[in-house]
């Protein structure tokens, strides 16, 4: 229970602290750029929002509890709808689009995107994947 609440005192905070988003652009169909009002500015691709997206979804395989979505290298961006003050809600063309990107999880993406791409490289390779979609019969 107080991990928990020590868990929940830790997230807020952090939210609290991130900075506050300036502008966000839509570069339909490959990326969203996103700028902070501490002078970061992120160009955040297609590949890596759908791989990253806060929403679970039927098309992702669970690899040894692992999340892993593989296959999405040329994915695009149809549209984006803003929801409420604090984020956006991406619509993919693989017809994803339940998760809800806060103005906080673009500047975590955006601050982390390296070592979270490196990750998502790693993880499909252990798993014999590829970022490439599978071939059509």
């Amino acid at each position: 229970m107080i991990r928990a609440a020590e868990s929940a005192i830790r997230s807020v905070q952090t939210a609290a602290n991130t900075p506050r988003l300036t502008r966000i652009s839509l570069r339909a169909p490959k990326s969203v750029e996103v700028e902070f009002d501490n002078g970061s500015a992120y160009n955040l691709s297609a590949e890596y929002l759908r791989v990253y997206s806060p929403a679970v979804d039927s098309k992702i395989r669970s690899v040894g509890g692992e999340k892993v979505i593989a296959g999405r290298r040329h994915v695009g961006i149809m549209s984006a709808e803003p929801v409420g003050n604090y984020g956006v809600r991406l619509l993919f063309d693989d017809l994803h689009k339940t998760g809800i990107f806060t103005w906080d999880y673009f500047y975590h993406l955006g601050s982390n995107k390296f070592s979270l791409m490196r990750n998502y490289l790693e993880t499909i390779k252990k798993h014999g994947l590829s970022r490439d979609p599978k071939p059509r019969k």
